[in-house]
Protein backbone atom coordinates (compact mmCIF):
# COMPACT_ATOMS: atom_id res chain seq x y z
CA UNK A 1 0.00 0.00 0.00
CA UNK A 2 1.25 3.16 -1.15
CA UNK A 3 0.88 6.29 1.14
CA UNK A 4 0.02 9.75 -0.99
CA UNK A 5 2.29 12.62 -0.45
CA UNK A 6 0.67 14.92 1.83
CA UNK A 7 0.52 13.20 4.81
CA UNK A 8 4.14 12.17 4.34
CA UNK A 9 5.30 15.54 3.57
CA UNK A 10 3.21 17.24 6.60
CA UNK A 11 4.66 14.69 9.07
CA UNK A 12 8.55 15.17 7.67
CA UNK A 13 8.16 19.03 8.21
CA UNK A 14 6.96 18.56 11.64
CA UNK A 15 9.37 16.37 12.22
CA UNK A 16 12.01 18.67 11.66
CA UNK A 17 10.70 21.38 13.71
CA UNK A 18 9.99 18.89 16.94
CA UNK A 19 14.13 17.48 16.00
CA UNK A 20 15.00 21.55 16.37
CA UNK A 21 13.00 21.51 19.83
CA UNK A 22 14.47 18.16 20.82
CA UNK A 23 17.83 19.33 20.11
CA UNK A 24 17.52 22.57 21.75
CA UNK A 25 16.71 20.95 25.22
CA UNK A 26 19.63 18.64 24.79
CA UNK A 27 22.00 21.50 24.82
CA UNK A 28 21.08 22.75 28.09
CA UNK A 29 22.83 19.49 29.31
CA UNK A 30 25.74 19.43 26.78
CA UNK A 31 29.04 19.36 28.29
CA UNK A 32 27.72 20.09 31.67
CA UNK A 33 29.77 18.38 34.00
CA UNK A 34 27.60 17.85 36.72
CA UNK A 35 24.78 15.53 34.01
CA UNK A 36 24.59 11.72 35.69
CA UNK A 37 25.07 9.02 33.35
CA UNK A 38 23.41 5.69 33.65
CA UNK A 39 23.29 2.34 32.77
CA UNK A 40 20.86 0.08 30.83
CA UNK A 41 20.55 -3.02 30.45
CA UNK A 42 22.93 -3.74 27.53
CA UNK A 43 25.56 -1.19 29.24
CA UNK A 44 24.91 1.90 26.65
CA UNK A 45 24.92 5.23 28.46
CA UNK A 46 21.99 7.07 28.81
CA UNK A 47 21.39 10.48 30.69
CA UNK A 48 18.22 12.75 31.72
CA UNK A 49 18.81 14.37 28.42
CA UNK A 50 18.04 11.36 26.17
CA UNK A 51 14.42 10.59 28.36
CA UNK A 52 13.48 14.53 28.48
CA UNK A 53 14.55 15.23 24.90
CA UNK A 54 12.20 12.07 24.09
CA UNK A 55 9.72 12.38 26.26
CA UNK A 56 8.99 15.79 24.62
CA UNK A 57 9.43 14.36 21.23
CA UNK A 58 6.50 11.48 22.16
CA UNK A 59 4.14 14.71 23.49
CA UNK A 60 4.88 17.28 20.51
CA UNK A 61 3.77 14.10 17.79
CA UNK A 62 0.70 13.00 20.25
CA UNK A 63 -0.70 16.50 19.98
CA UNK A 64 -0.72 16.56 16.22
CA UNK A 65 -0.96 12.68 15.11
CA UNK A 66 -2.30 11.05 18.41
CA UNK A 67 -3.09 7.69 16.07
CA UNK A 68 0.36 7.21 14.74
CA UNK A 69 2.28 4.82 16.57
CA UNK A 70 5.58 5.60 18.20
CA UNK A 71 8.64 3.82 19.05
CA UNK A 72 11.23 5.27 20.95
CA UNK A 73 14.88 4.02 22.81
CA UNK A 74 13.83 4.78 25.80
CA UNK A 75 10.08 4.38 26.32
CA UNK A 76 7.95 1.49 25.83
CA UNK A 77 6.19 1.68 22.35
CA UNK A 78 3.08 3.08 21.70
CA UNK A 79 0.88 1.64 19.73
CA UNK A 80 -1.16 3.59 17.05
CA UNK A 81 -4.25 2.55 13.91
CA UNK A 82 -3.15 5.57 10.88
CA UNK A 83 -0.25 2.79 9.48
CA UNK A 84 2.53 5.46 10.43
CA UNK A 85 5.17 4.86 12.91
CA UNK A 86 7.48 7.89 14.21
CA UNK A 87 10.74 5.77 14.65
CA UNK A 88 13.16 8.11 17.63
CA UNK A 89 16.46 8.48 18.82
CA UNK A 90 16.90 11.52 21.23
CA UNK A 91 20.26 11.67 21.72
CA UNK A 92 22.19 9.41 18.76
CA UNK A 93 25.61 9.21 19.79
CA UNK A 94 25.34 9.53 23.54
CA UNK A 95 28.95 8.85 23.92
CA UNK A 96 29.81 12.04 22.38
CA UNK A 97 27.51 13.50 23.96
CA UNK A 98 28.73 12.95 27.40
CA UNK A 99 32.40 14.03 26.40
CA UNK A 100 31.00 17.32 25.15
CA UNK A 101 31.67 16.09 21.34
CA UNK A 102 29.70 18.29 18.97
CA UNK A 103 29.06 14.99 17.12
CA UNK A 104 25.78 13.48 18.36
CA UNK A 105 22.51 13.93 16.58
CA UNK A 106 18.65 13.58 17.52
CA UNK A 107 16.87 11.07 14.93
CA UNK A 108 13.57 11.23 13.69
CA UNK A 109 12.50 8.18 11.15
CA UNK A 110 8.88 7.89 9.97
CA UNK A 111 7.62 4.56 8.30
CA UNK A 112 4.65 3.54 6.57
CA UNK A 113 3.05 0.22 7.00
CA UNK A 114 6.85 -0.88 8.40
CA UNK A 115 8.48 0.82 5.26
CA UNK A 116 10.71 4.17 6.05
CA UNK A 117 9.59 6.86 4.09
CA UNK A 118 11.13 9.70 5.54
CA UNK A 119 13.42 11.17 8.03
CA UNK A 120 15.70 14.01 9.97
CA UNK A 121 19.37 13.78 10.91
CA UNK A 122 19.55 17.11 13.34
CA UNK A 123 23.29 17.91 15.20
CA UNK A 124 22.16 20.19 17.50
CA UNK A 125 25.85 21.32 18.54
CA UNK A 126 26.70 22.17 15.05
CA UNK A 127 22.42 23.61 13.89
CA UNK A 128 23.18 21.49 10.90
CA UNK A 129 20.41 19.20 9.49
CA UNK A 130 19.75 16.93 6.90
CA UNK A 131 16.18 15.68 6.03
CA UNK A 132 13.99 14.12 3.29
CA UNK A 133 11.12 11.70 2.01
CA UNK A 134 10.93 8.85 -0.84
CA UNK A 135 10.00 10.41 -4.12
CA UNK A 136 10.87 13.91 -2.48
CA UNK A 137 14.20 15.06 -2.59
CA UNK A 138 17.09 15.60 0.40
CA UNK A 139 17.92 18.46 1.81
CA UNK A 140 20.64 20.07 3.80
CA UNK A 141 20.82 23.02 5.70
CA UNK A 142 23.29 24.99 8.07
CA UNK A 143 21.49 27.71 10.78
CA UNK A 144 19.73 30.17 9.42
CA UNK A 145 20.86 29.24 5.46
CA UNK A 146 18.17 27.84 2.96
CA UNK A 147 18.36 24.57 2.61
CA UNK A 148 20.15 22.73 -1.00
CA UNK A 149 19.58 19.62 -2.07
CA UNK A 150 21.63 17.36 -0.38
CA UNK A 151 23.84 14.84 -2.91
CA UNK A 152 26.47 12.04 -2.34
CA UNK A 153 29.98 11.97 -3.71
CA UNK A 154 31.13 10.19 -6.91
CA UNK A 155 33.63 8.01 -5.84
CA UNK A 156 34.16 4.98 -7.97
CA UNK A 157 36.78 3.24 -5.93
CA UNK A 158 37.68 2.36 -2.64
CA UNK A 159 41.05 3.38 -2.41
CA UNK A 160 39.54 6.32 -2.92
CA UNK A 161 37.14 6.44 -0.50
CA UNK A 162 36.51 7.90 2.93
CA UNK A 163 34.61 5.80 5.54
CA UNK A 164 33.55 6.17 8.78
CA UNK A 165 31.89 4.35 11.67
CA UNK A 166 30.78 5.00 15.08
CA UNK A 167 33.06 2.93 17.29
CA UNK A 168 35.77 0.42 15.95
CA UNK A 169 34.86 -1.93 19.22
CA UNK A 170 31.66 -2.75 18.23
CA UNK A 171 33.68 -4.75 15.37
CA UNK A 172 35.18 -6.63 18.11
CA UNK A 173 32.08 -7.10 19.65
CA UNK A 174 29.90 -8.57 16.73
CA UNK A 175 32.81 -10.99 16.19
CA UNK A 176 33.93 -9.06 12.62
CA UNK A 177 36.80 -7.41 13.45
CA UNK A 178 38.57 -8.66 9.99
CA UNK A 179 35.80 -7.03 8.37
CA UNK A 180 36.96 -3.46 9.63
CA UNK A 181 40.82 -4.61 9.07
CA UNK A 182 39.55 -5.47 5.26
CA UNK A 183 38.31 -2.32 4.87
CA UNK A 184 40.75 0.11 6.51
CA UNK A 185 43.46 -2.05 4.26
CA UNK A 186 41.75 -1.08 0.95
CA UNK A 187 39.96 2.18 1.44
CA UNK A 188 42.34 5.83 1.57
CA UNK A 189 40.92 7.12 4.75
CA UNK A 190 38.98 5.14 7.95
CA UNK A 191 37.69 7.63 10.77
CA UNK A 192 35.23 7.51 13.65
CA UNK A 193 32.84 10.62 12.89
CA UNK A 194 29.80 7.91 13.82
CA UNK A 195 26.82 7.33 14.56
CA UNK A 196 24.13 10.18 12.58
CA UNK A 197 26.46 12.33 11.81
CA UNK A 198 28.40 9.56 9.49
CA UNK A 199 25.79 8.97 7.52
CA UNK A 200 24.88 13.03 7.31
CA UNK A 201 28.32 12.70 6.04
CA UNK A 202 28.15 10.84 3.28
CA UNK A 203 24.32 11.87 2.48
CA UNK A 204 25.98 15.17 1.92
CA UNK A 205 29.01 13.77 -0.20
CA UNK A 206 31.61 14.65 2.59
CA UNK A 207 32.53 10.90 3.51
CA UNK A 208 31.90 7.77 1.10
CA UNK A 209 30.39 5.46 3.24
CA UNK A 210 29.41 4.77 6.74
CA UNK A 211 29.27 1.25 8.51
CA UNK A 212 27.73 -0.05 11.24
CA UNK A 213 28.33 -3.37 12.67
CA UNK A 214 25.26 -3.13 15.44
CA UNK A 215 22.25 -1.23 14.32
CA UNK A 216 19.07 -0.66 15.82
CA UNK A 217 15.82 0.27 13.89
CA UNK A 218 15.74 4.18 15.86
CA UNK A 219 19.45 4.24 14.47
CA UNK A 220 18.50 3.76 10.98
CA UNK A 221 14.66 4.49 10.16
CA UNK A 222 15.89 8.54 9.36
CA UNK A 223 18.88 7.23 7.71
CA UNK A 224 17.75 5.31 5.12
CA UNK A 225 15.46 7.66 2.87
CA UNK A 226 17.32 10.59 3.26
CA UNK A 227 20.51 8.49 1.33
CA UNK A 228 18.31 7.49 -1.07
CA UNK A 229 17.07 10.39 -2.56
CA UNK A 230 20.51 11.81 -1.78
CA UNK A 231 21.44 9.40 -4.47
CA UNK A 232 22.81 6.32 -2.33
CA UNK A 233 22.01 3.30 -0.81
CA UNK A 234 21.15 1.91 2.91
CA UNK A 235 21.16 -1.73 3.46
CA UNK A 236 22.52 -4.09 5.59
CA UNK A 237 25.56 -6.01 5.40
CA UNK A 238 23.88 -8.36 2.95
CA UNK A 239 22.91 -5.79 0.98
CA UNK A 240 19.28 -5.57 1.47
CA UNK A 241 17.65 -2.88 1.79
CA UNK A 242 15.94 -3.01 5.07
CA UNK A 243 16.43 -0.58 7.89
CA UNK A 244 14.99 -3.36 10.81
CA UNK A 245 18.01 -5.62 10.37
CA UNK A 246 21.01 -5.69 13.09
CA UNK A 247 23.48 -3.92 11.27
CA UNK A 248 24.37 -0.87 8.34
CA UNK A 249 25.89 -0.23 5.61
CA UNK A 250 25.34 3.83 3.78
CA UNK A 251 27.30 4.68 0.87
CA UNK A 252 27.10 6.88 -2.22
CA UNK A 253 25.76 3.95 -3.85
CA UNK A 254 28.67 3.67 -6.57
CA UNK A 255 30.74 1.92 -3.73
CA UNK A 256 28.07 -0.56 -2.51
CA UNK A 257 28.67 -3.54 -4.68
CA UNK A 258 32.66 -3.60 -3.42
CA UNK A 259 31.72 -3.03 -0.16
CA UNK A 260 28.89 -5.52 0.20
CA UNK A 261 31.53 -7.84 -1.16
CA UNK A 262 33.23 -7.14 1.91
CA UNK A 263 30.81 -7.42 4.63
CA UNK A 264 28.68 -10.20 3.54
CA UNK A 265 31.16 -12.36 4.50
CA UNK A 266 31.09 -11.77 8.37
CA UNK A 267 29.07 -13.63 10.07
Amino acid sequence: MTPSDEPILARLDHARRFACQAGELTLRYFRDAAVVVDRKQDDSPVTVADREAETLLRQLIESVYPADAILGEEFPEKPGDSGYQWVLDPIDGTKSFIHGVPLYGTLIGLLYQGQSVAGVIYIPALEEMAYGALGHGAWHVVGDAEPVAARVSRTERLDEALGVTSEIASFRKRGAFVTFVQLDEQVRLFRTWGDCYGYLLVATGRADFAIDPLMNLWDAAAVSPILAEAGGRYTDWQGVDDVHQPEGLGSNGLLHESLVAITAKAK
